[in-house]
């Protein structure tokens, strides 16, 4: 399939600025494989199409202020600096994008906070755009981590086209975030409330947790038609050995495991066996789902409503199939479902 097949005219009024007042009162679309029917439900609605003996599984990786704003030595330029991930951290060294990159040279120093609280120096220019950068700082691993979360903002999508406001730090993360390293949030799973969880508990479904800190690569464009041709950014994941023993007995006792959000579902493809079982692991993956490729673990899946020609998108039509992703799509843009980060959110059984 080609990327120009996964195109759509969103209005931008259904780009989602504000999450829902209650996280699982998101509107959710419902949609059958097997029949191509489309429900419309609200989320917390969500219980009643699982089982005692179902897994749902969740990514726990924690969002942190990935986002700074200092100035450049000398002229003073306001820079925009976007943490991606730690590269040493005895050496506190970063990869990162800057904004605007075009003045930003090897040796140039930046200021960060009231009174230069903080200074790092590029060291490395990577792309047009990344660099690697030091921060100068002498202090332990802790006092660094509070120094950076100090000056850190909220890394909401450019796409919410707002300020980060006081509610972005608790909406933009899930209630069960535990590992942090996400610039990202999986979006997904910020419909979860603790109520809709114990709910789910109650009922017998195991909640289950994996961790993949998502990156840029979630804001990736695709620039290739061929799909076969795109180079996906590498996520560092971890599946732990309590989360392959529910999936895969769920698995084999023929039971639903669903997949909440493209993080979860690029995870455990990524450790999937010969035989279609989880296997518990931890590294690096940059596998790109698409089309013809054939999911095997997730039976089901949650997902949020994104955006035309994304990766994500065509993720979740992989496990869709094409047909009934598209009219979902449809369905959402004539009935002014939300899109995005903040948005609602669909299943596909």
């Amino acid at each position: 399939m080609k990327l120009s097949q996964f195109d759509f005219t969103l209005p931008e009024k259904l780009i989602a600025k504000y999450p829902p007042t209650y996280r699982d009162e998101a509107r959710l679309m419902v949609g059958n494989r097997k029949t191509g029917k489309i429900e419309h439900k609200m989320f917390k609605d969500l219980v009643s199409y699982f089982s005692d003996g179902d897994t749902i599984v969740l990514n726990n990786t924690k969002v942190f202020r990935a986002r700074l704003f200092g100035i450049k030595e000398k002229n003073n330029a306001e820079i925009e600096v976007f943490l991606l991930r730690e590269l040493d951290t005895e050496r506190h060294m970063w990869d990162v994008l800057v904004d605007p990159a075009r003045k930003i040279r090897i040796g140039n120093k930046l200021y960060f906070g009231e009174g230069d609280s903080l200074v790092a120096e590029v060291v490395d220019n990577t792309t047009s755009r990344g660099r690697i950068i030091t921060f100068l700082f002498d202090g332990t691993k802790e006092e660094f981590a509070k120094r950076l979360h100090d000056l850190g903002q909220v890394p909401l999508p450019r796409f919410i086209k707002r300020d980060v406001e006081d509610l972005d730090e608790e909406r933009y993360q899930t209630i069960y975030a535990k590992h942090v390293g996400a610039v990202a949030a999986p979006t997904a799973g910020l419909h979860m409330s603790r109520e809709l969880l114990k709910r789910l508990e109650i009922k017998g479904v195991n909640i289950a947790y994996i961790t993949l800190h998502a990156g840029l690569g979630n804001f990736q464009k695709i620039e290739v038609e061929d799909l076969s041709k795109h180079k996906a950014a590498s996520e560092q994941f971890e599946i732990p050995e309590e989360t392959e023993e529910l999936i895969n007995g769920s698995l084999d006792a023929g039971k639903n495991v669903c997949a909440v959000g493209t993080t979860v579902i690029r995870t455990l493809e990524s450790s999937v066996t010969t035989d279609a079982r989880v296997k518990a692991t931890s590294g690096w993956t940059n596998k790109f789902i698409f089309p013809p490729y054939q999911i095997q673990v997730p039976k089901s899946i949650i997902s949020n409503f994104h955006f035309p020609r994304s990766s994500l998108m065509i993720t979740v039509g992989t496990f869709t199939g094409y047909d009934l992703m598209m009219n979902m799509y449809n369905t959402a843009v004539k009935e002014e479902y939300h899109f995005g980060t903040y948005g609602d959110a669909m299943l596909v059984l």
